[in-house]
């Protein structure tokens, strides 16, 4: 693709509604992943029961939009 035919695509894009770049941008994304191990997911979907138990029970440490950016910051450095 050349660098026209991007710019032209760029443009056509940000005449569509925010919801329908959401779900273009969404459908990128996946087309980005490898196809999906279905072995796996039952263990996602332990994983994710447990941490919704967590918070529901108030065992979790939830941490604030700026908590977690804080963090993250530290982090990366």
């Amino acid at each position: 693709m050349t660098a026209e035919m991007l710019n032209q695509l760029r443009a056509q894009i940000s005449t569509l509604t925010e919801s329908e770049r959401a779900e273009l941008a969404c459908e990128l994304i996946t087309s980005l992943d490898r196809p999906r191990d279905e072995s796996v997911e039952p263990a996602w979907q332990d994983e994710i029961s447990k941490r919704r138990s967590k918070v529901e029970s108030g065992s979790a440490k939830l941490l604030s939009r700026e908590e977690f950016r804080a963090k993250m910051r530290e982090r990366i450095g």
